[in-house]
């Protein structure tokens, strides 16, 4: 059965050229496209199944497919790595992709390009299925760059819409800023250590480089960087946001299955490399905590229903990052596994609330909606909390608590860090029931034009079970990612107190948030209007609305300069000398077009005499 892991990216790869190339009906389309990740998702289960039930005897499974190419002694293989780690990413990956495009045969439905969007969801899924299986360096940048071309192509699918159309160019430019450094750190581990294949890397890795030392931090920073653009952490998070622009499928497959968690993957992944760079590894954490607050604060004021989910991303990625700064690997990848679940739901009962009040956005005219969307609301109701953290039912609490007695108990982890969780959980409970306390609670103020059908329903339903039932196979998780990334959580940092006291302090934490989102923004709505309106309240409110001001300051530091240089150097005098030639083809075109005057006895004249000097010269020479 392991034999057939190659299928899974490779089906989604090859029904996207067949949709891409193929002239389909919109329901050949919806059976291709979904059917081919259905079939990539049970490949993937089946694999997974054998893999957990006779093991090889390594611990891992590596299928050579063939040799990339063979120059100067780099040697890459498209060959697939299986583990513990790129098996629960699998899994998670393909599964969570199908529910999303089975919705979106519903969703979608009617659209000009519904055969174009299929294709490139398809792509999307296969480029991230070859990322995570890949067994080189090599391999995992091309599924890499190949879902930040999906991103760029879905984010503006609508290209219509200039302001589409200037989302995905963002998404596409600001990812490629962490992709430079990223390329980098690829040319510096294959200098320094003579392998791209990234088990042998790891191995070598570990025999030349001491704790510290340059190579080790140089690699580190410069993957770091690609990580921090994909993920959308600090200081490269501001396309995600903007993203929102694509339609919702697109959304919750960019935030729960695909791109943003390539970077928490890559970190994970390499970790040996960050054990041995200890200062980046902290940087990784303190990247994190920045991040979760800062983009928890910034969800606090967004009037749009998807960028509130999308700041959310931002902010539980923050603490998939600060897990791994702190070296509690399986946390990370634990809450990986839930957000996917609940984040997902939340940006699909995004969609059906979006798509039954006729295109709606703003969270401020909707309202009343439990009773008339009850499947929605409760499974959106469930997502939220999963996402807030409702302590022991919910799969995100278990994931996220783990994740804050890590921040304190790791290797690595501070009080501070343990503080900075805290209030993380206390600002996500608080914009997310802001969100559902507006949505669904309180005055209607839209009417729902549309009902959603059985293809959006049906998903919204698996994964509120799973935004529960996730979180209790913590124990299991643990052991079985244990084999490939363990962390040590006796270790005591000035106050000692144990993990059920952490947990119990956070449930405390929730509820604090919890109530103060009930008050302000159920019971109490006017006590929100009074602190907006006051001068510091609202001048908060405009700062954290615009992501803390980092368009602002990206397009002073470097929007405008290069506008100013391309301005300047637009008359140039190199510009000069292309002009010149572009002048005289100009006028040569000009010439010989008034050779064709439409006039046969000419063109035969003319023939005659270019037949007769051809003749002349063979004769003469």
């Amino acid at each position: 059965m392991l034999r057939l892991l190659w299928l899974v990216p490779a089906i989604p790869l090859v029904s996207a050229l067949a949709l891409a190339v193929l002239r389909l009906s919109q329901k050949a389309v919806a059976w291709l496209g979904t059917c081919s990740i259905a079939a990539s998702s049970l490949i993937s289960l089946l694999v997974s199944i054998s893999f957990v039930n006779a093991p090889p005897v390594s611990g891992a499974y590596t299928q050579v497919l063939w040799r990339w190419f063979d120059v100067n002694g780099l040697r890459p293989e498209i060959a697939l790595y299986l583990d513990p780690l790129s098996l629960i990413m699998m899994v998670v990956v393909a599964f969570v992709s199908f529910l999303i495009h089975l919705y979106s045969t519903e969703f979608m439905s009617g659209d000009d390009g519904f055969g174009r969007f299929f294709a490139y969801m398809n792509l999307f899924v296969g480029c991230m299925l070859t990322l995570i299986l890949a067994d080189n360096l090599l391999l995992l940048y091309l599924g890499w760059e190949g879902v930040g071309l999906c991103s760029y192509l879905l984010i503006g699918f609508w290209y219509r819409d200039p302001a589409n159309g200037r989302a995905g160019r963002k998404a596409f430019i600001v990812t490629r800023a962490g992709d430079t450094a990223m390329v980098i750190g690829l040319f510096l581990l294959f200098h320094e250590l003579g392998t791209l294949n990234i088990q042998d890397l790891m191995h070598r890795a570990a025999l030349q480089w001491s704790i510290g030392s340059t190579g080790a931090l140089a690699a580190a920073f410069l993957l770091l960087g690609g990580a921090v653009g994909k993920s959308a952490q600090l200081p490269l998070q501001t396309w995600l946001p903007d993203a929102m622009a694509g339609p919702t499928p697109v959304s919750a497959l960019i935030h729960a299955a695909t791109m943003v968690t390539a970077g928490v993957y890559l970190i994970a992944r390499m970790h040996v490399i960050y054990s041995l760079a200890p200062q980046a590894q902290f940087a990784v954490a303190v990247i994190g905590a920045a991040t979760l607050l800062m983009a928890g604060f910034s969800a606090l004021t967004q009037h749009d229903l998807k960028r509130v989910l999308a700041y959310s991303t931002i902010s539980q990625i923050g603490y998939m990052f600060l897990a791994l700064g702190v070296g509690a690997w399986p946390a990370a990848i634990f809450h990986f596994m839930t957000h996917a679940f609940f984040k997902a739901l939340l940006f699909l009962g995004a969609g059906i609330v979006i798509e039954s009040l006729d295109g709606e956005h703003d969270i401020f005219r909707m309202g009343g909606l439990r009773k008339e969307l009850p499947v929605a609301f409760w499974t959106f109701l469930i997502a939220g909390c999963s996402l807030a953290g409702l302590p022991l039912i919910t799969a995100g609490a278990f994931s996220k608590d783990w994740i804050i007695w890590g921040a304190y108990s790791a290797a690595n982890g501070s009080a501070g860090l343990w503080v900075v969780a805290l209030g993380g959980v206390f600002l996500t409970a608080l914009y997310t029931f802001r969100m559902i306390f507006l949505v669904f609670f309180g005055q209607k103020k839209s009417q729902v034009t549309r009902m959603p059908g059985p293809a959006m329903v049906v998903p919204c339903i698996i994964l509120a079970f799973l935004s529960i039932a996730g979180g209790y196979v913590k124990t299991l998780f643990s052991n079985y990612l244990g084999t490939v990334l363990h962390w040590d959580s006796t270790v005591t940092h000035g106050v000692s107190f144990g993990e059920n006291t952490s947990e119990a302090i956070t449930s405390l934490v929730f509820l604090l948030g919890a109530s103060l989102a009930y008050m302000l923004f159920l019971r109490r709505r006017q006590w929100a209007a009074s602190m907006v309106s006051r001068p510091m309240g609202n001048l908060l409110h405009r700062f954290w609305l615009s992501d803390w001001g980092m368009d602002w300051l990206y397009d002073r530091i470097f929007v405008r300069p290069v506008v100013w240089m391309a301005r300047i150097g637009k008359g140039d005098l190199v510009d000069v000398f292309y002009a010149g030639i572009g002048r005289l083809n100009e006028i040569a075109w000009r010439g010989m077009s008034r050779t064709q005057s439409g006039k046969l006895r000419w063109y035969a004249a003319a023939i005659a005499a270019g037949a007769i000097v051809l003749i002349g010269v063979v004769i003469f020479s």
